[in-house]
C-alpha cells in the first residue's frame, strides 16, 4: 500500500478514482484531509447538535458525524486518525480503516476522559482522513461485503 500525498488525492478526486464532498481546500493536508463536524450525539443527555457548540459533560461518551461524504474508490482505502488539539483534551476515539468501495459520512465513537466539560464547535476539524492506494483490486467491495452503513448520511450508531 501507497499512502496518497496532497497532489495524488486531488489528482484521484479530478479522475473520479476519489470522492469528498464538499471538499475544502484548506482542510488538505501533506499526506491526507482534515474532515470536519456535522454533528454531536451525546447519549447521556440524548442530545443531537448539529448548530454552535455542543458541551460534552466529563466521562462522557458521544458520537460525530463528519460533514464529508467520501467516497472510496474500487483500489482506495484509507484510515481516521484523530487531530492531535482533540488527543490533548482527553478525547479518545475509536478509529479504524474505511474499506475500498464506502460511500457515505463517517460516523465517530468518542469518549471525554476529561475531568470537566469539552467544548466541540460544530464545523471544526476533527480528524484526519489518510488514503492508502491498494496494490490490487479486492474480489468484493464495500457494498457487496457487508454495506451496512453504505450511503449513511448523519450519525448511526
Amino acid at each position: 500500500m501507497t499512502v496518497l500525498s496532497d497532489k495524488d488525492i486531488e489528482n484521484f478526486i479530478k479522475n473520479d478514482k476519489l470522492g469528498i464532498e464538499p471538499f475544502e481546500n484548506k482542510n488538505l493536508t501533506p499526506n491526507g484531509y482534515d474532515l470536519t463536524i456535522e454533528e454531536v450525539f451525546i447519549k447521556k443527555t440524548d442530545s443531537h447538535i448539529k448548530n454552535g457548540v455542543a458541551t460534552v459533560p466529563p466521562m462522557t461518551w458521544f458520537a460525530i458525524s463528519t460533514k464529508e461524504f467520501v467516497k472510496m474508490g474500487p483500489d482506495i482505502a484509507s484510515q481516521l486518525w484523530i487531530r492531535s488539539s482533540y488527543a490533548r483534551k482527553g478525547v479518545m476515539a475509536s478509529f479504524g480503516k474505511v474499506d475500498a468501495g464506502f460511500q457515505g459520512t463517517l460516523t465517530i465513537s468518542c469518549f471525554n476522559s476529561n475531568d470537566s466539560p469539552l467544548e466541540i464547535p460544530i464545523g471544526d476539524r476533527f480528524c484526519q482522513i489518510v488514503f492508502e492506494n491498494l496494490s490490487s483490486s479486492p474480489e468484493e467491495l464495500y457494498d457487496k461485503k457487508s454495506g451496512n452503513y453504505q450511503n449513511q448520511r448523519g450519525i448511526k450508531l
